[in-house]
């Protein structure tokens, strides 16, 4: 049985932003949109809070590696859109490296008898 992960101090620094690089990498999204496809994406056990979801956001923002701008959602509400800028790319596609590199030397000391 899996548990639930509410990201805040659970996940290593730095796994939030690149969890939302990677979704916005698929089309742009608002926060809930995100929070969400995380969730769905994760079979139900990544469930990001409020708390952790739009410092994450305003982080990637003030880096540059996202934008954002008002729009819409389905439910015609006034809401922040958020697109994956190519620094963002470029950064994620770095992370993402990095990130499989950790999980494979974890998986060394695991394995270890």
């Amino acid at each position: 049985m899996r548990t639930r992960a509410f990201l805040n101090s659970e996940l290593l620094p730095g796994t939030l932003e690149m969890l939302i690089l990677k979704t916005l990498n698929r089309g742009p999204a608002h926060g809930y949109a995100i929070a969400r496809h995380l969730e769905r994406t994760s079979k139900e056990v990544l469930r990001i809070g409020e708390s952790s979801l739009y410092p994450a956001l305003q982080r990637l923002l003030l880096n540059g590696f996202v934008r954002a701008e008002w729009g819409e959602s389905e439910l015609k509400r006034r809401v922040r859109i958020y697109r994956i800028s190519p620094l963002g790319r470029k950064h994620l596609e770095q992370q993402a490296e990095s990130f499989a590199r950790l999980i494979d030397a974890i998986a060394l000391v695991m394995e270890e008898s």
